[in-house]
């Protein structure tokens, strides 16, 4: 026994009959296991294993000494063992997983990879318990996301390798199979990486078999344990029904029905309306279908876009059913404004100059690398859940660049080029060097941006949109009306939302509607006085103060318990959404069915015709009417008028300021989205657009 290092041997004694026992020197107490848990034994401190009671301090010292070198040295040891020392293997702790490597004389150490000197210990195996004992994937991915569960070690050279092998081989599959590369941000990628890295070494891949049908069918399953959850939610709070249509690949006529609720949204079918006509019955037959299915008492509202065949089937639907809403869906109603916008002549025209100089540039690929160049690689269009979403990011991605843009156009590098000598080319630098186009882009963003914010907002699905709409959408139109100095002709968008527009008329016509009992309605109305006049909770400090700390609904759930009944329909009503864009945006872009950026590619607007199936368009019954002709305003009328105050947006609308120029700047502010697409992507120009 003189050979052992370990003290731990001098302190106990092992059983002759059961390597696996020792008895203690100073207590007598046996211990089960190996000599590291001896250690564990004589020092104390840990919960598994009892602490001697009678050990001396220095010996406690001594031990714990050693098992901190033996930690110390384990970054600098490789897990081969030492030749000389095989035989003693009751002399190996368990919880060396590394060994100092002493190598023959003359002989190089053992290597696993070229230009490394480490090589893993064969990892032990797992036997059957392992499999009842190991955590949930998704659980251990949360707790590590949250901070329960702390990372492990990856810092010691073996943990980097690893970890650097591991990567590239799932950045090459990902490339090889042609996967978008965001995919490493869809949420089942981290869990689904912690189960093949609980599984260890061996594990095979699913066959093309058990990915069609076995795995698929238990995923179905999966989901659907899943969604109890957010049918007792839609039972306990309501929901919202939500229907869009939209077309295929091979051109059938499809409609997704998804119900939502704070637990997000589910699928409930989609249905192939091919067959049948697009009519406001037709429709009003489908969703009084799903309202049944999903139950009446249980839908609050259902939520389609504004077209005229859904207005009709919502009036029929709420004429059945009066105790719920049929409601527009408010991103659409956002992008008919903003396409209202666009179709103010001088917008317009602003909008179709921008278009003409993204197609002239990027159906040129060489004079598309000089704009790359001066843009520091950054791009021009920014596609978005819209299109006039789309006009107006881009518009603001081409304000971004204004002054990259100006400077291409008057360097030797354009003007000795061949496009500078080409009509097209001509006309594309006198856009980018006009003043005017330039002021009336700033005056559409900041037109447009208020109602993109508010977009923004009521059409992701992290949190209820029903609480901030009314205020968002009334800050938005005090910005608009604040850039035209209050002239409200310049202005006049509201046909597209609600005509009425007093909050507790129609609140009042909303507790009649969405409560049937009489006795629960005038509760709800004595308790709204309570919350009006402060009473009770609603006068603490903290509940006031925390009004602008928490969303509506987690404020409601919190303090809304002394008024039962208002604080169920207040929770209700601020956990609806206000848009059916969920119902589209998985369907559309998986089957990459909508190209909203083609007309910033061919350089021109398409013709918007009058009547189907006729050659009138737009553009002639503008040009005939004269709505397309220049104002009349000249530069000596503006000087005459210079002492009077003017508002910008008399200023921006006039083409023929050539000469003025007005401030720019647009604000900075938050970071920018990604993916979604109402936000750019640019690290260094992250502007948030229409704070102003």
């Amino acid at each position: 026994m003189s050979n052992r290092t370990d003290p731990a041997w001098k302190y106990s004694k092992r059983h002759d009959d059961n390597k696996f026992k020792f008895t203690c020197n100073f207590c007598n107490k046996v211990v089960t296991g190996s000599v590291y848990r001896v250690k564990l034994h004589l020092v104390g401190g840990y919960p598994d294993v009892t602490s001697c009671p009678n050990c001396p301090e220095p010996v406690k010292e001594e031990i714990r000494a050693f098992i901190c070198k033996k930690k110390e040295t384990a970054s600098s040891i490789t897990p081969i063992p030492d030749f000389d020392e095989m035989g003693n293997e009751e002399d190996i702790d368990e919880d060396e997983f590394y060994v100092q490597l002493k190598p023959p004389p003359k002989r190089p150490a053992a290597t696993a990879t070229s230009g490394s000197k480490f090589q893993l210990k064969k990892p032990k195996t797992k036997g059957p318990m392992d499999a009842y004992f190991t955590p949930d994937p998704e659980i251990e991915v949360e707790n590590r996301r949250s901070g329960k569960q702390p990372k492990l070690d990856d810092n010691t050279p073996q943990k980097k390798l690893l970890k650097e092998r591991a990567h590239q081989a799932i950045a090459r599959w990902i490339y090889d199979a042609g996967i978008p590369l965001n995919v490493v941000n869809v949420e089942s990628f981290e869990p689904m990486i912690e189960a093949i890295g609980q599984y260890g070494p061996g594990l095979t891949p699913p066959t093309y078999y058990q990915v069609r049908v076995p795995l698929l069918k238990k995923e179905v399953e999966n989901v659907n344990k899943q969604m109890e959850d957010h049918k007792k939610e839609r039972e306990e709070n309501g929901c919202t029904l939500m229907c869009d249509g939209w077309t295929d690949r091979k051109n059938r006529s499809l409609i997704n029905f998804l119900v939502n609720c704070p637990k997000g949204s589910m699928v409930i079918e989609l249905v192939d309306a091919s067959s049948r006509a697009t009519t406001g019955d037709n429709l009003y037959r489908l969703l009084d279908e799903y309202v049944e299915r999903i139950g009446e008492a249980n839908v609050v509202q259902v939520v389609t876009d504004s077209a005229a065949y859904n207005k009709m089937a919502g009036k029929l639907l709420m004429a059945k059913r009066p105790h719920l809403y049929w409601t527009p869906c408010a991103a659409h109603c956002l992008d008919l404004m903003l396409e209202d916008i666009f179709k103010l002549p001088y917008l317009k025209r602003t909008w179709e100059r921008a278009i003409k100089v993204h197609g002239y540039i990027y159906n040129r690929p060489t004079l598309l690398n000089m704009m790359r160049h001066f843009t520091q690689r950054k791009e021009l269009i920014k596609p978005a859940k819209t299109r006039f979403a789309t006009a107006c990011l881009t518009l603001q991605r081409v304000h971004q660049q204004k002054n990259n843009l100006r400077k291409m156009f008057t360097l030797e590098a354009w003007s000795k080029s061949k496009w500078a000598k080409e009509a097209d080319g001509k006309k594309v630098a006198e856009i980018m060097l006009s003043p005017s186009f330039w002021n009336n882009v700033l005056l559409a963003l900041r037109f447009a941006c208020p109602l993109v914010k508010v977009l923004r907002l009521v059409d992701g699905e992290e949190k209820p949109a029903m609480g901030c709409i009314y205020e968002a959408m009334d800050r938005a139109k005090k910005t608009i009306i604040n850039t035209f100095g209050g002239d409200e002709d310049k202005y006049k968008i509201d046909a597209r939302m609600k005509a009425d527009k007093e909050v507790w008329r129609g609140l009042v016509d909303c507790i009649e509607r969405l409560v049937p009992t009489e006795r629960i309605q005038d509760e709800i109305l004595h308790q709204i006085a309570l919350y009006e006049e402060e009473e009770g909770i609603f006068k603490k400090d903290m509940a006031i103060r925390q009004r602008t700390t928490r969303s509506p609904v987690e404020w409601w759930k919190l303090f809304g318990r002394e008024t039962p009944e208002l604080q169920k329909f207040a929770v209700k009503i601020l956990s609806l959404t206000c848009s059916s864009s969920g119902c589209e945006r998985n369907w559309s872009v998986f089957e990459h069915n909508i190209d909203e950026s083609n007309e910033w590619l061919i350089g021109k607007l398409e013709d918007e015709f009058v009547f189907d199936g006729e050659d009138l368009d737009w553009n002639a019954v503008a040009e005939a009417s004269g709505v397309e002709q220049p104002s009349k305003v000249t530069r000596s009328t503006h000087k005459s008028t210079s002492s009077k105050k003017h508002s910008k947006a008399s200023t921006f609308c006039a083409d023929d300021w050539e000469e003025e120029e007005f401030d720019d700047t647009v604000s900075d502010e938050g970071e920018e989205e990604d993916v979604d697409g109402y936000r750019s992507n640019d690290d260094d120009e992250n502007e948030d657009i229409g704070d102003e």
